[in-house]
């Protein structure tokens, strides 16, 4: 009997569990901590019968693949590294929209690139293509509970106001394990409010000074009024398929409600960049332009980026 959130029963999968604070030293312990826990939680899967969770965590424990945080009540978080993030030059950070949860970690839809493990894996390949070693590390961040597409949370930035926190929390981390790196900001749909918020609120600490980009893809706005109050010294980039829907979506926000300016709006003040002509879950899609670029801004480099 299924009996996951939602269904008006007691949630079955365990909490967290305690690991240590990010540092270099800690990385291995952590890894393997989660790892453990996302063993026990299939387990938990299995007995109650929730089948999509559990092919999604049965893909979490393929070798090789390493989280930081895994959390599997409700929708679930996680965090996954690909690459060494302890040595890396450039560590890129993906922050995925709404309907993201566990069971979409990997799938949806038939497009692995939409989702933010198959997006990460997505923009380290073309990385990799580019370079056999691109000195970068890319991280699926869904450190935080996104909302859904169709509700009422995707009116307000409330859920992105939660997401912001975990991720300057998470930038701490990321500059106790490799202060010599310099960060870009991936931030897609619903995610690229998370991005605005963090941005917005306090640029000035330490951690988050190592980000240096901040790209914004099939955005729907990120309640800030123009790409400096998000980007400091950061460059802020920003860019939509031909044909995502998003383009539809009204860019305003009164009392609270809708998030604010489009972002590819030449009054925003991003840099826009070239999206080719795909869809809302288009733009890590292989040999696309959008993937191109994105990587470019994963890197650091901003003279690989076609403009729009």
């Amino acid at each position: 009997m299924l009996t996951t959130a939602g269904t008006g029963h007691a949630d079955p999968y365990a909490p967290p569990v305690a690991v240590p604070k990010l540092s270099p030293s800690t990385l291995d312990v952590r890894y393997a901590a989660e790892r453990r826990s996302i063993e026990q939680a299939l387990e938990t899967a299995q007995e109650v019968g929730d089948t999509d969770r559990g092919k999604a965590l049965g893909d979490f424990l393929r070798p090789g693949r390493r989280f930081l945080y895994f959390d599997p009540r409700g929708a679930g978080r996680a965090i996954e590294v690909i690459g060494d993030l302890t040595r890396a030059r450039r560590i890129a950070v993906l922050v995925p929209g709404a309907d993201t949860t566990l069971s979409a970690f990997d799938r949806r839809g038939g497009k692995p690139w939409s989702t933010p493990g198959g997006g990460a894996r997505a923009v380290y390949a073309q990385a990799r293509s580019l370079s056999a070693d691109p000195d970068l590390a890319v991280v699926a961040w869904l450190g935080y509970p996104a909302p859904k597409t169709f509700s009422s949370d995707v009116l307000t930035d409330e859920k992105a106001a939660e997401g912001a926190v975990r991720l300057r929390h998470f930038m701490t981390g990321v500059h106790s394990v490799n202060p010599r790196a310099s960060v870009g900001l991936l931030c897609h749909s619903y995610g690229s409010v998370v991005c605005g918020k963090a941005a917005s609120d306090g640029p000035g600490n330490t951690a988050w000074k190592q980000v240096t980009d901040i790209a914004l893809y099939g955005s729907p706005g990120t309640t800030v009024w123009s790409a400096f109050a998000l980007g400091g010294t950061a460059r802020v980039w920003a860019g939509r398929g031909a044909a995502d829907w998003m383009e539809d979506v009204p860019h305003v926000r009164i009392f609270g409600l809708g998030l604010g300016p489009d972002p590819v709006s030449p009054s925003f003040g991003a840099r826009v960049f070239e999206a080719g002509h795909g869809g809302h879950s288009d733009y890590l899609a292989p040999r696309s332009v959008s993937l191109r670029n994105l990587t470019a801004i994963a890197l650091g480099r901003p003279t690989g980026v076609t403009p729009g």
